[in-house]
This record gives structure tokens, sequence and C-alpha cells, in this order.
């Protein structure tokens, strides 16, 4: 998977935003599954999804302001003309950091940008998996997902610092990104409990089935949602 989205990250464009559209509307279905929709409300959602999708395309209008705009404004049609504030929050969910990947893909230094926001929560993930476990440990959150430790998390901090301040200093980002791995790790463990908060709240294991023994997209992209959006919101109010 990684392979796949720095193949599609580096060529940019259409590739990019055809990957970024289909990985955001997995996630949306699977959150409809998980907050347990009817078929109607699930083929609402996504209809209403396509059209902030599309205008995403960068042929039509491409990442910003009036695509954000786009998305609120179909989340909340989900939430009257469906009668669901859950799904309404679902589209949000899966539609805001896509769109904050495709921005940042659109930025002058665009590939390093994007490729920094996603390394940071790869480099989160294996870092906690190795580092859990070999120490064990002290559990992080017990009720909400058995197998994450402290030292787990120590050990995503410890990665996402070593990878993104090392991509951070190849593709030559702001000074503060050498240092932003480990508070970024933090937030997409936080992301990553929140969907375990999801699932089992739904009584499932996996929030799909993309990928036997790993589980669906939200499974997969649970860190990059919160750290795609706030690194894209700090990018855009040039905070970096």
């Amino acid at each position: 998977m990684i392979l796949v989205a720095v193949v599609a990250l580096w060529l940019g464009g259409t590739a990019f935003w055809l990957l970024s559209s289909a990985a955001a509307a997995l996630m949306l279905a699977e959150w409809a599954g998980l907050m347990r929709s009817s078929s109607r409300r699930i083929l609402l959602a996504l209809a209403l999804f396509a059209g902030p999708m599309l205008f995403l395309m960068p042929a039509l209008g491409g990442p910003g302001r009036d695509a954000v705009a786009l998305l609120v404004a179909a989340a909340l049609l989900v939430m009257v003309i469906g009668n669901s504030g859950r799904l309404g929050v679902g589209l949000l969910y899966a539609g805001l950091p896509t769109a904050g990947l495709m921005f940042l893909r659109d930025q002058s230094n665009g590939v390093g940008w994007t490729l920094w926001t996603l390394a940071v929560v790869w480099a989160t993930d294996i870092g906690a998996y190795f580092a859990g476990r070999a120490i064990g440990g002290r559990k992080l959150a017990p009720r909400l997902s058995p197998n994450k430790t402290w030292a787990g998390l120590f050990g995503g901090m410890a990665g996402a610092l070593l990878v993104g301040g090392l991509i951070a200093w190849i593709t030559g980002l702001p000074t503060a990104c050498l240092l932003l791995g480990p508070p970024l790790a933090v937030l997409a463990q936080i992301g990553d409990l929140f969907e375990s908060w999801l699932k089992r709240r739904a009584g499932v294991k996996d929030s799909g089935r993309l990928l036997p023994g790993h589980g669906g997209a939200l499974d997969r992209l649970d860190g990059v949602v919160p750290v795609a959006v706030l690194v894209s919101g700090l990018v855009a109010g040039g905070v970096l």
C-alpha cells in the first residue's frame, strides 16, 4: 500500500486524485457500516460525496476553500435529507483529510509536504508495532485497544521523529518539521484509538475487508485523518 501511495503521490494530478478519492469513498462506506446506516442513506451519502470529490479533481476546481465548503454543504445535506448526523460527520471524516492531502500535494514543494505527512503516520505505526512487541508493558488504553502499550506509543514517537526529521531535511521543509514528528505521532495514535472506539461500539474487529488480515480503509488510514487535517490547516494558515 505504501508503494502504491508513493507512486501516485509522485505522479500527482489525476493519479493522486483517483487514489485519494477511492480511499475516501471506501472510508465513508465503512463508516456508514459501523453506524449501521440503511442502504438508502449510504447511497445518498456517497452520491452527495461525489460532488466535492469531483470538484477536487485538478482539471476542475482542485483543492481549496471552495472544495471544503462543498464538503461541509454535502455533510449538512446528509444530516438534513438523510436525517443522519453521524453519517454527515462521517462524510467530513473521510473528505477533509482527502482535501487536505490534495492541498499539500498542490503546494510548490507538494511531494515533500505530502510525503512527510504520510511518512510520519507510517513511521508511527511501524515504530509502535515493533516497540510494543519488543517491550510490551503497561497498556495504553485497554478498554479501546487492548494491544496498544505505552512502550508502543513512545516507539511510534521515536519513529516519527527519525523518519519525519529525515524526510523534512531531505525535501527542504521548514525547520519546525524536523521536530514535529512526536506530537503528530501522538495525534495519529489518538486517531487510531478513536477508530477503535467506533469499532467497539459497533461490535466488530475490523472496519472492512479491504485487506484480509489487516482490515479496511478506516483501519489503515485512521491515523492519517487527524494528521492530514492539522498539517494542511497549518500550511494553509501560514504557520508552517
